[in-house]
């Protein structure tokens, strides 16, 4: 089942990624041993391998922040950071990350310092119930991060001119993957453009 260990820092630094070790001693046939590193803390866990991140996070590590929103991959709010990178958890296989980063909605607060992208949803009113909150603070957080770093969205490659700012269209076609049953888009908009705006 499940078997975190807090001296799983020294282990995780002496295997090497992406080793798994399936567990003989699981009731179940498809028992495996995965490391990750979770909001900065290393864990040990085994797992079935049929577990996904969002099921990882959510059931064995008590880290709701993370939602269950379709759990087929359509609503993006179960989106996380895995290595730097915005994924949809519900999608990702945990036994497929061994030895990963993963930064959570949890884990994105420095020191009791929110991250930027928390303060301007908080600043922009960027959500209504919240259910959505946490995956399209993480997805933004990621899209910013491929924005920087040049990577095309379906607005830039219909040959419109890039702007040194991201424009709104580039932002909706980047961000189209989460949805906000509230239809709280326009505030959404506004907290991600400002930390754009005062990261650029």
């Amino acid at each position: 089942m499940l078997n975190v260990s807090p001296a799983g820092a020294a282990v995780a630094g002496q295997r090497p990624r992406g080793h798994l070790r399936a567990v003989g001693t699981e009731p179940s046939q498809h028992g495996i041993e995965v490391q990750l590193t979770v909001n900065g803390t290393p864990h040990q866990l085994e797992l079935d391998t049929r577990t996904t991140l969002l099921d990882l996070l959510r059931e064995h590590l008590h880290l709701t922040g993370t939602k269950k929103g379709c759990d087929h991959g359509q609503c993006g709010a179960c989106t996380i950071l895995l290595d730097g990178r915005r994924v949809l958890s519900c999608l990702s296989l945990a036994a497929s990350h061994d030895g990963a980063d993963i930064t959570t909605i949890e884990g994105l607060s420095r020191e009791e310092q929110l991250h930027p992208m928390q303060r301007a949803f908080i600043d922009h009113d960027g959500f209504q119930c919240g259910y959505c909150t946490p995956g399209q603070i993480c997805s933004a957080i990621g899209m910013l991060q491929e924005w920087k770093a040049g990577w095309p969205s379906m607005v830039t490659m219909e040959g419109t001119e890039h702007h040194p700012h991201l424009d709104i269209a580039d932002l909706r076609e980047r961000m189209a993957g989460n949805l906000c049953r509230c239809s709280a888009y326009p505030n959404i908009r506004d907290a991600i453009l400002d930390v754009a705006r005062h990261s650029a």
